[in-house]
């Protein structure tokens, strides 16, 4: 399952937003009905998990805490408590809360950003937020690509 792009998208006044269809034609292809929606940990926007991606990122944490830890069950807690399960409507539509919607600034444009099995929901006016200039983006990415070809090159050197 994979989500790529950068969509705009607007909100009626009940909150409801057209997931776009790319991004609905993906979640049929795979069956699924229903979408976890919960605020980002790190930045001012919402993610959609597919329900599937929602289980497995739940194993994960659960498998990383003790249960009998009182801060692993706090942060566990916390993580889970602010999520809402989301059914898509017959016309496409989700429904942002407006607790939400408060909490990331989204009025009524929107911005919905594929990022590989989650799909980010920004409020328009911080579009450029979740952003690197293109200038550090470059340097950011051949650093990345380079490290990984200089120990590819260095481990058959070895050989």
């Amino acid at each position: 399952m994979r989500f790529i792009g950068n969509i705009e998208a607007k909100t009626d006044s009940k909150g409801r937003v057209f997931l776009p269809a790319c991004f609905r034609r993906t979640l049929q292809t795979t069956a699924c009905e229903k979408v976890m929606l919960r605020k980002d940990p790190h930045q001012s926007c919402l993610v959609l998990y597919p329900e599937s991606v929602w289980n497995e990122l739940l194993d994960q944490l659960r498998a990383k805490l003790d249960r009998w830890s009182a801060h692993g069950q706090m942060l566990f807690r916390t993580f889970v408590a602010n999520v809402e399960e989301l059914s898509i409507d017959g016309n496409g539509r989700i429904l942002l809360p407006k607790r939400y919607r408060e909490l990331t600034g989204i009025e009524q444009e929107v911005r919905f950003i594929g990022m590989d099995d989650t799909i980010e929901i920004w409020a328009k006016e911080k579009v450029e937020e979740p952003f690197m200039s293109p200038e550090e983006f470059s340097k950011e990415l051949e650093r990345i690509m380079t490290a990984d070809h200089t120990k590819n090159n260095e481990e058959r050197r070895e050989l």
